[in-house]
């Protein structure tokens, strides 16, 4: 079976010239097109509607033949629809779900040097509010879904693609929405999530292509120490705010066991064939079925190299007293965490319990991966999925064509997307997209948000070739 699929994957990137050459005129300028109508169409939470860009999307889909049966706009609030669209396979596979989100960040026209709400090409990048995050994605995955369905194309599995509402801000989440309410429309074998730039490029050249493979887990902790109180001219032996910072102190000197997992082990490895030096032979000495512990301190001294390795907790907010005049009554502080999957919120609640070693403090865990919990125990541990041959194959595949030489990585995300709905509703979700920025150009969420022309259209062309890859593999 992987002979076969290999021999399938060499034969596309064989024929992958002409079926680049046959992207015409029309299909780009129908991605762009779609583009720009998505940037115009404000979906912020304060003044902007999603179920507006969806209803466009969905006529879209209409006028290329797609069934009204296969089309759906539904959702929580009048605002806030999410669009699913469905191209139907011969089902010898169960579908795969490609995830974006429509929402983007707030943009106030006096901070840019344009209209954040009007597609503008200036200098060789578009310019608008999402550009980057992720309207790009959302026109490239649509005009990919069209292109199919005038080609008569038809996958061994559906192929379903959900675009959402909520990911920035607000709540009514789409993707939590759809698992919980309408898991019909979405059930799927895997996922793949297109938000985010993976090609990561220096001064336009590429360097590699990050396929996020796995995700940490997000949760804040609540810490809580109370104490009686009083005048602050008569100060007790016990002050909440000592307290309180006693505890952050200990929690500052501490660091979580390092570990590696599948996914971190496969970036590593990656890592190691490319790496010179000193810390080639670190990254080798961390591999073995033993790592070296010395090799394991001067790596994890830097911050990426340690969020991958370890779970990782700290301070992110603090608030105490009542009064200038008053001894403090209660001091609260929020931890955050980003948890290595494989690990319940409710074993790292007890370690932080251990490690601030106060007894009169009161750990909480209040949110996890998007959600709320009343209780630690809400939330159970989520196992990072297996590496996917076929994802990966067909990412490799894609990249060769397009970027020749250029490696891609497995990774896991230290972040939180809302993928994470989908992996707690038992759907592994793995990250593909062929955008590529520069290091120093990534501007999601920042002002005069940007994407280069040719990286649109490089972004488009892998995408295609990346999802027929994957179908291909099956």
């Amino acid at each position: 079976m992987r002979m076969l699929f290999r021999a399938m994957l060499v034969a596309l990137a064989a024929a992958a010239p002409a079926a680049l050459a046959d992207v015409d005129a029309g299909t780009r300028r129908l991605a762009l097109d779609i583009f720009k109508e998505l940037v115009e169409i404000n979906t912020t939470e304060s003044a902007g509607s999603v179920t507006r860009a969806a209803e466009t999307l969905a006529r879209r889909l209409r006028a290329a033949g797609f069934d009204d049966a296969d089309i759906a706009l539904v959702g929580p609030v009048e605002r806030k629809k999410n669009l699913v669209v469905r191209l139907r396979g011969s089902g010898s596979a169960r579908p795969v779900l490609l995830l974006g989100h429509l929402d983007v960040v707030e943009a106030d026209r006096k901070d840019w040097d344009t209209d954040p709400f009007q597609f503008v090409e200036k200098d060789g990048y578009y310019y608008g509010r999402g550009t980057q995050d992720m309207k790009d994605g959302d026109a490239i995955m649509v005009t990919t879904l069209i292109r199919l369905k005038r080609e008569g194309y038809r996958p061994p599995r559906d192929v379903i693609l959900a675009l959402t509402a909520d990911e920035e801000t607000g709540d009514a989440n789409g993707v939590e929405w759809l698992m919980n309410h309408r898991r019909d429309l979405v059930d799927a074998e895997f996922a793949l999530n297109h938000d985010d730039i993976c090609v990561h490029s220096s001064g336009g050249k590429p360097l590699y292509m990050q396929l996020v493979a796995s995700e940490k887990v997000y949760a804040d902790f609540e810490l809580t120490v109370r104490n009686k109180g009083g005048h602050s001219s008569e100060p007790a032996a016990d002050n909440a705010i000592y307290e309180l910072a006693g505890a952050l102190q200990r929690l500052a000197g501490y660091r979580f066991p390092f570990e590696l997992n599948d996914v971190t082990r496969a970036y590593y490895a990656r890592m190691a064939a490319r790496a010179t030096g000193a810390r080639a032979a670190d990254l080798k000495a961390i591999l073995a079925v033993a790592p070296d512990p010395a090799a394991v301190e001067r790596l994890t001294a830097d911050p990426i190299d340690n969020s991958l390795t370890r779970t990782t907790c700290v301070a992110t907010r603090l608030s105490a007293g009542q009064a200038n005049n008053a001894l403090p009554q209660k001091a609260q502080a929020v931890v955050n965490c980003r948890i290595l999957p494989g690990h319940e919120p409710e074993d790292v609640r007890r370690e932080l319990v251990r490690v601030l070693a106060e007894p009169k403090l009161a750990v909480r865990l209040v949110t996890a991966s998007g959600a709320s919990f009343d209780a630690a125990e809400s939330l159970h541990a989520y196992t990072a999925p297996p590496l996917r041959a076929d994802v990966l194959g067909a990412a490799e595949t894609a990249a060769a064509v397009l970027w020749p030489g250029m490696p891609v990585i497995p990774w896991m995300s230290a972040g939180a997307t809302d993928a994470a709905y989908a992996i707690a509703a038992g759907i592994p979700v793995f990250v593909v997209s062929g955008t590529a920025v520069d290091e120093s150009d990534r501007r999601q969420h920042a002002n005069d948000e940007r994407l280069g022309v040719e990286a649109f259209y490089r972004s488009l062309d892998f995408y295609y070739l990346f999802l027929k890859a994957l179908l291909a593999s099956h």
